[in-house]
């Protein structure tokens, strides 16, 4: 169904904002053969340009920075203290493992307060994150060789297939990346209508900065995000409360915390999903944003702009959970609407979405 072997290698390839040195070799290793044209940008985004028929340009946005964190304080005893990269739930920090990358790689564990030694007080509230601290089971003499303030710090978990699902850190926002590599491949030999500028971003955790530099140097007519988004199908949830649901196809975004998705994007994608076959769910995210936002009002004249989005249980924790359906529903939709661009009326006047309705099977009554 997908190649979860390379999936894999790109979850686990660190590569916290601003220190997206060793994914980014890997996009560039795995981009180069699939289209006209490459280059890395003063930031770091990687730019690869795929020629289409006419001189039109479509910026597609993943970004390959994943959450983390970087080293600010180096203790007498070699107890590392650090600041955030990016949104972290701090209860799910609780003994996990992490690699600081320093001269070396280093395998570290978050520590904190035992409960044991918890006032009762203490044990009825969470943990905030400046109380973490990162032990390395060194001592300072043999930490400083190897570890300076300013090294970054990633989490360290495997790629797993779960039943139907993959599990791994940094699904945010890798499986994106996975997702424009792939419909690059699948585009390889085919021609598009307009130039296809896949841009795979540094720094979005941290405030879209790739992006938008990207988009400013781009000035796309017509823009995509690639990003996941909450599916929040559990145990407990109301089905307000679910944004998305696992296993249920591509999410097409209407709207998150940043960005009003254009409407005849949103029916664009909406058609090109029912058209040919492919499962979707709409995307309502009530907080939060992605490179869509970047893309969509830092070129010069704005852009008729929209998102992909890929379903994802436990986001911005520990691990993070993704459907193998949904990722190739995704990849489909993609491709499809890439090469379509040309079929379709862009005017501000094509209000109608032909009464579309998700394909998820119960989905209608939810969200209609």
């Amino acid at each position: 169904m997908i190649n979860v072997q390379l999936l894999k290698a790109i979850c686990e390839t660190p590569g916290a904002p601003g220190f997206e040195q060793r994914i980014r070799e890997l996009v560039l290793e795995e981009v180069k053969s699939l289209v006209d044209d490459v280059s890395v940008d003063n930031m770091g985004n990687v730019i690869a340009v795929k020629r289409g028929q006419e001189r039109k340009k479509v910026m597609i946005a993943a970004h390959m920075d994943e959450i983390g964190f970087i080293v600010n304080h180096i203790d007498e005893d070699g107890f590392l203290r650090f600041l955030p990269l990016g949104g972290f739930d701090p209860k799910t920090l609780t003994s996990q493992r992490v690699i600081v990358h320093g001269r070396k790689d280093i395998i570290g564990v978050m520590g904190s307060k035992p409960i044991h030694l918890m006032k009762p007080e203490e044990r009825t509230k969470q943990v905030p994150l400046q109380d973490y601290f990162i032990d390395l089971g060194l001592p300072k003499e043999e930490v400083i060789k190897y570890i300076r303030p300013g090294d970054p710090v990633t989490r360290e978990r495997s790629l797993i297939e779960m039943g139907d699902c993959v599990n791994s850190k940094s699904i945010d926002n890798r499986v994106s990346v996975f997702i424009l590599l792939e419909a690059l491949r699948l585009l390889k030999d085919e021609k598009v209508p307009y130039d296809i500028y896949a841009v795979f971003t540094v720094q979005e955790e941290v405030g879209l900065r790739g992006a938008i530099s990207a988009a400013h140097l781009i000035d796309p007519d017509f823009g995509f995000g690639l990003d996941v988004t909450i599916a929040f199908d559990v145990p407990g949830a109301q089905g307000h409360e679910m944004v998305t649901k696992l296993g249920k196809g591509a999410g097409i975004k209407v709207l998150d915390g940043t960005v009003i998705s254009d409407y005849r994007m949103v029916n664009y994608l909406k058609k090109m999903a029912t058209q040919n076959d492919i499962p979707w769910q709409p995307e309502l995210l009530p907080a939060g944003g992605t490179d869509t936002a970047g893309v969509q009002r830092y070129g010069k004249k704005g852009s008729i702009a929209g998102a992909i989005s890929i379903p994802l249980r436990h986001i911005h924790q520990t691990i993070e959970m993704a459907h193998k359906r949904d990722i190739k529903h995704c990849i489909d939709l993609l491709t499809v609407a890439i090469s379509k661009l040309d079929t379709y009326n862009w005017s501000f006047s094509n209000t109608d979405d032909d009464g579309q309705t998700p394909t998820a099977d119960d989905s209608k009554e939810e969200f209609f």
